[in-house]
């Protein structure tokens, strides 16, 4: 099979969480581009309308919907309105998040309980509710979790993000577990320094000791993580699941020997 059937998209529909900056945006581009009609899920409409905007002057398909991933049903509408657009979500990026620069004797419950609701527990009910329509139609499918090497290995100072990106694997394997003979498939992506606009202007100072640590000699790009995306969510992947796929320059492989 050629490579342009076995990664295409065409009748899949794809929600994707966190997809109005950095990897979401990326994440969404490529999905369209590849033939899926893509939901672009996050909380600022302003820049959901112009990435929505950007799609489809490329030919693809998308809608926007302004939603918060912790308040579950607010999520249950944005199912609601991808139903009522392209049909049944069959590609779910579980992407949004956020982090907290703390150490641990001085982060405060609140702090915690943000970190964790939104990098661990919007991931499950996300998948949770994807799971339950794709099975109530009859639908296999895929669901990719963005997770991170801090879930893998640990620094100082961010202690709420690595347990929650740690949870987030663990999770993805017990999912795939018990969806993989209905299926649906899950699998997780970890990367590890992907320049974004949100770290591209602290990379720029601090970056040098970083990149000392990265084998392949380089910060990532967001387009180094497509043809994992791709992978995972389309048939070349389709033997494919309970799988984390890190993507490093070999970060982690440096730091564990």
């Amino acid at each position: 099979m050629a490579a342009a059937d076995i990664f295409d998209l065409k009748g899949k529909v794809a929600l994707v969480t966190g997809s109005s900056s950095g990897l979401g945006v990326r994440f969404a581009e490529c999905l369209a581009e590849n033939g899926a009609a893509v939901v672009l899920v996050a909380r600022r409409a302003d820049r959901l309308a112009a990435i929505r905007a950007n799609i489809e002057k490329s030919g693809g398909r998308a809608v926007a919907v302004e939603a918060d991933v912790t308040d579950r049903a607010a999520m249950r509408q944005a199912f609601d309105a991808a139903e009522n657009a392209f049909g049944t979500v069959t590609i779910l990026v579980n992407n949004a998040g956020v982090v907290n620069s703390s150490r641990a004797v001085e982060l405060a419950e609140e702090e915690w309980r943000r970190v964790l609701s939104t990098n661990l527990d919007a991931v499950f009910y996300c998948a949770q509710e994807a799971a339950r329509r794709m099975l109530a139609a009859g639908k296999s499918g895929a669901i990719v979790n963005i997770a991170s090497v801090l879930g893998l290995g640990v620094a100082k100072g961010v202690i709420a993000y690595s347990t929650a990106k740690a949870g987030v694997i663990q999770l993805t394997k017990a999912l795939a577990l018990e969806l993989a003979f209905k299926g649906i498939r899950v699998n997780a992506i970890a990367p590890g320094w992907i320049v974004t606009d949100i770290n591209r202007d602290y990379l720029a100072r601090e970056g040098a000791a970083i990149k000392r640590e990265i084998p392949i000699g380089r910060f990532g790009e967001e387009r180094d993580l497509d043809g994992p995306l791709l992978l995972l969510v389309s048939d070349a992947g389709r033997f494919v699941t309970g799988s984390t796929i890190v993507a490093d320059g070999g970060q982690i492989v440096a730091l564990r020997g």
